[in-house]
């Protein structure tokens, strides 16, 4: 069984990779023959004798054929250009997260294997303002060129596994935390900043108020739903194809006060706010969120804050 991976040196990219190295097989499928990952470049490659780098960018010609030889018969689409860098260079964020992706889906289809495809896309899909609550009915109305790039790869992949050609399962990630502290262009990065800063004792700016709310996910617990919507792509499609993942919804007071009481109150002194609207009513106005869909499919999230910071910012013993 053969596996794809891109945008595998980002974070989420790592970690699964790391996760997918661990394991024999992924739940539902045959004993992994090779784990092909592509990126524009590598850090530290796993060296796992199953693996296979190929470094440039997937929606080019050459990368593309390389990257898909052998045919894949899972992929996990990771890879694009996120929020803040896709407002910024409209060309680049159209030619990578959507037309590099429909040559991904068309190569697949020609192949003619009908591979099983987990995308992550985001809730960037819901836009801004937000309604009082967000739930499996509520409209999606991007308001970012990324969140319309996440929203149209959700249609095309919908009617590609409707016609056979792929079996796509989409996930809309909330926060994944801890970002690394190089950026990647996202804004809604500040809250990984805060985890990061915080757990070293170091000062941080947040962009948003005290009281801004955020939708949270431990990046194991990211991992762990994105091998389970690998799973569900070994079934029959239902009803949907795309879930809005479960999440927790905190606010960036209650981060710092979980972090003071680990540290004598020490916590909210390092940091400073100079709230930015723009990327407060995108990011840091979050209302409630009901994801029955993707709980009865199965899909988690971390359970409670002290648990989320138990996996993004463990204390050291």
């Amino acid at each position: 069984m053969n596996i794809l991976v891109t945008g595998a040196n980002g974070y989420i990219g790592r970690e699964l990779a790391r996760q997918l190295c661990a394991m024999p097989a992924v739940a539902g499928y045959e004993a992994t023959g090779t784990i092909t990952l592509c990126d524009l470049a590598f850090d530290a490659p796993p060296s796992d004798p199953r693996v296979r780098c190929i470094e440039g960018n997937f929606a080019d010609s050459a990368t593309l054929a390389a990257m898909t030889e052998p045919a894949p018969d899972l992929v996990f689409h990771l890879a694009s250009i996120a929020s803040g860098r896709a407002e910024q260079e409209f060309e680049l964020g159209l030619q990578v997260n959507l037309e590099g992706s429909l040559r991904l889906l068309e190569r697949l289809r020609r192949q003619g294997r009908a591979p099983a495809l987990v995308f992550t896309s985001s809730i960037a899909v819901f836009g801004a303002p937000l309604p009082e609550q967000v739930d499996d009915h509520t409209p999606l109305a991007p308001a970012l060129s990324y969140g319309a790039h996440k929203y149209a790869m959700e249609i095309l992949l919908a009617d590609y596994t409707r016609r056979g050609f792929v079996r796509a399962r989409a996930v809309r990630l909330p926060g994944i935390v801890p970002r690394p502290p190089v950026s990647n262009g996202a804004w809604s990065a500040f809250s990984s900043t805060l985890i990061r800063s915080l757990a070293a004792g170091q000062p941080c700016t947040m962009p948003v108020s005290p009281q801004a709310t955020l939708w949270l996910m431990s990046l194991s617990c990211c991992v762990a739903n994105l091998l389970h919507a690998a799973r569900l792509a070994t079934l029959p499609p239902g009803e949907l194809t795309a879930w809005t993942l479960p999440a927790l919804r905190v606010s960036v007071q209650e981060i710092v006060q979980a972090f003071d009481a680990r540290s004598g109150d020490q916590a909210s002194k390092l940091v400073r706010y100079a709230p930015d609207p723009a990327i407060e009513a995108q990011f840091g106005a979050q209302p409630p969120l009901h994801t029955p869909a993707a709980e009865a499919a199965g899909f988690r999230h971390d359970g409670d804050l002290s648990a989320l910071l138990g996996s993004a910012a463990p204390i050291p013993p």
